[in-house]
């Protein structure tokens, strides 16, 4: 699968990355994590230093797919408001699942400060700007669900907007304790504490065949490179390429753009460097970094054709050039580093635990959506917490199969 093409910031981050063996002989585990990404690193990270045999294998490099990619703003709000989520699965179910995303940011923030690594993980606030005026009104309904459930957030008017930043909207919510992070020293930061807790991982080893042995209730994985390894559980964390191993009817992709920029001296007039997005669809977003980049990105266009996805990378790389500079006309900013990719969501809002009768004893971790770091956090803890206790009260939520409002 053709994810994306362009020049990567990431990776540059961390030049000399941490690098695994492939797989030269045949082994038994409890748990096999098929992947080297950001969802594969969550799920080792759960399950490290637990009593059981974990093993990881990575096709390629680690955190060398979407993760170099991943834009890694750290917020619980997605590109579907709650309060239209709630039409299709209702309130309390939504509550529920708004309370587990706050609790994956904080999750995030732990891991962080556990691992020997640097993540580069820091708290940020959020601007989530009306576009127009028609989308105040339902600005101000989301703002007063999430103040109803105690989150701190305060309803900017277009006064205090343009008052804190060198630009102008209506309105916008201000959220307090979302983050950002470097997903690739994240991943790579969460794979070498699962390494340190015995958990083998090996890059350069693709599995090319799978089957369920009855008799050994094991699911038998084949490799490449000629080996076979039995396992217990398996759980595909292959990201956007996991949807060919197993399609999902409820998963789309469209193609996205992102910028990075060269370093800014000054964010004088970028209040709290807060992570910034907009209720327009196709949205922007952006983000600074820790040594003082902007990402930003958007330009969503509906298209899984890797080669028209591409054709259109240079124009969309000014146009996010553009948009920046209209926005803070200050900057002096230009574009180092540029990507087209594609990006998946899901059609009802919610990411996906795939369980399915084909693969017995897996789960396909499919957390994709705009927050799709901290979707893959959630799905991960619920994985690990049912492989190891033998049951999640929340996996119901996030199954492809979830219950859903009657008529829905």
């Amino acid at each position: 699968m053709n994810l994306q093409s362009g020049t990567y910031y990431w990776p540059t981050t961390l030049p000399e990355a941490p690098a695994y063996p492939s797989l030269k002989e045949d082994l038994e585990c409890d748990v096999l994590i098929i992947g080297g990404g950001g969802s594969a690193a969550q799920c080792a990270y759960y399950l490290a230093d637990k009593g059981l045999e974990i093993a990881v294998i990575e096709k390629g490099r680690i955190g060398s797919g979407s993760t170099s990619a991943n834009t890694a703003l750290i917020q619980y709000s997605g590109e579907k408001m709650f309060t239209d989520l709630i039409h299709t699965f209702g309130e309390e179910y939504i509550t529920r699942h708004l309370q587990l995303l706050k609790d994956a940011i904080d999750e995030i923030d732990e891991a962080s400060r556990k691992v020997e690594m640097d993540t580069e993980f820091t708290r940020r606030d959020t601007l989530y700007l009306a576009s127009c005026k028609e989308d105040v009104a339902r600005l101000e309904k989301e703002f007063e669900f999430l103040k109803l459930h105690g989150f701190q957030l305060d309803l900017l008017t277009k006064a205090e907007i343009e008052k804190k930043y060198p630009f102008s909207r209506e309105a916008a919510i201000y959220s307090y304790g979302d983050g950002e992070l470097n997903p690739f020293k994240y991943t790579h930061a969460l794979f070498d504490y699962a390494a340190k807790k015995k958990v083998r991982i090996y890059e350069s080893t693709e599995m090319n065949g799978h089957h369920y042995d009855n008799r050994e209730k094991r699911m038998i994985i084949t490799t490449k490179n000629g080996n076979t390894i039995k396992a217990a559980k398996v759980i595909f964390a292959t990201g956007y390429e996991g949807t060919e191993q197993k399609k999902e009817k409820k998963v789309s992709f469209v193609s996205t753009y992102t910028v990075t920029t060269n370093i800014v001296k000054d964010f004088s007039d970028w209040y709290n460097q807060t992570l910034i997005w907009e209720t327009a669809r196709p949205y922007l977003y952006m983000r600074t970094t820790a040594d003082n980049r902007i990402i930003i990105g958007g330009l969503d266009e509906n298209t899984s054709s890797a080669e028209e996805r591409d054709s259109k990378l240079m124009h969309k790389k000014d146009k996010l050039i553009e948009e920046l500079k209209n926005m803070f006309p200050h900057l002096d900013v230009k574009p180092e580093y540029y990507l087209a990719g594609f990006y998946g969501g899901t059609i009802d809002g919610l990411p996906i635990i795939g369980k399915y009768d084909e693969y017995p004893d897996s789960y396909f971790v499919f957390g994709f959506g705009d927050n799709g770091t901290v979707y893959s956090q959630l799905l991960s803890k619920i994985i690990a917490t049912e492989i190891l206790e033998g049951g999640s009260p929340d996996i119901e939520l996030y199954l492809q199969e979830r219950p859903l409002l009657r008529g829905k």
